[in-house]
């Protein structure tokens, strides 16, 4: 029932965005009770930390497999792609309860795998100070994710494929990193 109910509550933010949920509407969709939502999430700010924390994980997961920063990028990328409406709520605090366990630690692990990736390319392709190679390479990989789900980017990446336009993009910012 849970699973139903984050599967249905993706479908509405990816079509409407999160202001457009609604506890009872998604109970719904979801075909239980007008009170398994609240029951499952206590309430609405329950549910969208539950599916920033699962994209988290997933996240997490996505980065955990690349072969090195580029990669890492690159499947940042897909992930946003992939995964819209997670990405969405993430990046969103105001709808979240930032103290939540589940949240805080999925979010961590993801930016160890970030941190990971960044300190695998050696200082003379990121630089001395690989805390802000980190700053550099998730900006790069989240500004590109956001415009492209935005549609900023139809005129400028056109008909070519958005994850070889990031690899050449990552390749201009980090000399060395493959």
């Amino acid at each position: 029932m849970r699973r139903a109910i984050v599967t249905a509550a993706l479908d509405v933010i990816s079509a409407e965005g999160p202001s457009a949920l609604s506890l009872r509407d998604l109970a719904r969709r979801a075909g239980v009770s007008h009170a398994a939502p609240a029951h499952h999430f206590k309430d609405r700010t329950g549910l969208l930390t539950a599916i920033a924390a699962e994209g988290y994980g997933l996240l997490a997961a996505t980065l955990a497999e690349a072969a090195d920063l580029k990669d890492a990028g690159v499947r940042y990328v897909r992930f946003a792609r992939d995964h819209p409406a997670h990405f969405q709520v993430m990046f969103t605090p105001e709808l979240l309860r930032a103290n939540d366990l589940e949240l805080t630690t999925a979010r961590a692990l993801a930016g160890e795998r970030l941190r990971d990736a960044v300190s695998a390319v050696p200082a003379g392709g990121r630089g001395t100070d690989a805390r802000l190679a980190g700053v550099a390479a998730w900006s790069l990989a989240h500004g590109f994710a956001t415009l492209l789900l935005s549609h900023n980017l139809d005129g400028p990446v056109g008909d070519q494929d958005p994850e070889e336009v990031f690899r050449l993009l990552s390749g201009l910012l980090f000399q060395g990193s493959s």
